[in-house]
């Protein structure tokens, strides 16, 4: 059962927590109205959709972004105030255990966890839905920059390449297709372009033929124009990277593997599903750090941990990102990449937390 000292460090904990989410959130939001001011005048975006559709999801994607670090600088923060103040001397000398003081850490570290899992899973995707939408609208996201050379796999046994696709005009250049039957080529068609028919629901081809192959023999059709059915929608080109933000877990895990299927894999989907469970993990890793850094006494106080603190936790997020870059030239796999920040950190909790109690 939890005694006064954990609910008094609970309180302590997460209502620290949540006063500097709170505090940041209200800091993020004038600087990023004051950066996208023009953009809401000129687009005449209504204030209803800006602060219903934009930012009121706005909130919760930023909140959890940074939320370990957070969770790291609270921490430091008030504990730190309690070791000057001799609380963290006093609760150990009454017979407390190092281990023991750990509770009402962890429990408050479990409770922001799972709140940080539940909303990188399934809250944020919704609500993302509705902020990315507001963005492509009102901040000219919708198309980005056309894609290039791009391959996948559309059905059974065939494969087609775009040189580049533009979803501004649904326009593509230098099409080809290619249907295999065990192992061998069937038949492959080459268009100088293919676009799509918005009206039929047809791709419209230019200038194309056909080489059908049976056996040793070949038979090749050409012509100016040629109307067709695919298994493939524009939707599937200049898929934005974002988008992954609006598909929850289970969805997510279905979109990589019909990606990977086509031959249209991509690290960031992956790295993106890791990090939706390594965040999580990281709450406890920080957590531990924390305590075991301010609970003891140093000269300089509480400036010399949140001092350290901060550049601790910097340097962790920096970690992270370039690992992840080393993930993106294909130089780790998407999990190391994800999870090595947390794999060394977690080194680094490990020895902290022998040492503090000496």
């Amino acid at each position: 059962m939890l005694k006064r000292l954990d609910i008094y460090i609970i309180r302590k904990f997460l209502g620290t927590f949540f006063l500097a989410i709170g505090l940041i959130i209200l800091v993020a939001v004038v600087f990023d109205f004051s950066e996208k001011v023009d953009d809401f005048i000129s687009h005449k975006a209504p204030l209803r959709d800006i602060i219903l559709q934009y930012y009121l999801n706005f909130i919760p994607f930023f909140s959890n972004l940074f939320s370990y670090l957070f969770v790291f600088v609270s921490v430091i923060f008030f504990t730190s105030k309690m070791s000057v103040y001799s609380e963290i001397t006093a609760i150990l000398s009454t017979g407390v255990s190092y281990r023991r003081l750990m509770v009402p850490y962890m429990i408050s570290a479990m409770f922001i966890a799972i709140l940080s899992f539940f909303l990188s899973n399934y809250v944020i995707p919704y609500s993302s839905i509705s902020r990315l939408e507001f963005e492509a609208n009102y901040f000219d996201k919708k198309y980005g920059t056309p894609e290039r050379d791009i391959h996948k796999q559309i059905d059974e046994g065939v494969f087609m390449y775009v040189e580049s696709f533009s979803r501004r005009n649904n326009w593509g250049g230098k099409f080809s297709l290619e249907k295999f039957e065990n192992g061998i080529l069937k038949s492959k068609l080459r268009a100088e372009s293919i676009r799509w028919d918005s009206i039929n629901k047809t791709w419209k081809l230019k200038d194309y033929w056909i080489r059908d192959i049976d056996g040793i023999r070949e038979h090749i059709t050409s012509g100016a124009s040629m109307d067709t059915t695919l298994n493939l929608s524009p939707d599937e080109f200049n898929r934005n990277a974002n988008l992954v933000e609006s598909m929850t877990t289970p969805q997510l895990k279905r979109f990589i593997k019909r990606e990977l299927s086509r031959g249209h894999g991509d690290p960031y989907y992956d790295i993106e599903l890791h990090k939706r469970y390594a965040g999580p993990f990281a709450v406890f890793i920080l957590t531990i750090i924390g305590v075991a850094l301010s609970s003891r006494k140093v000269r300089g106080g509480i400036g010399m941990h949140i001092g350290f603190g901060i550049a601790l936790s910097f340097s962790y997020i920096l970690f992270m990102q370039i690992s992840k870059e080393f993930a993106n030239a294909n130089m780790l796999t998407p999990f190391m990449a994800v999870w090595l920040p947390n794999f060394v950190y977690s080194a680094i909790a490990v020895v902290l937390y022998r040492m503090a109690p000496k």
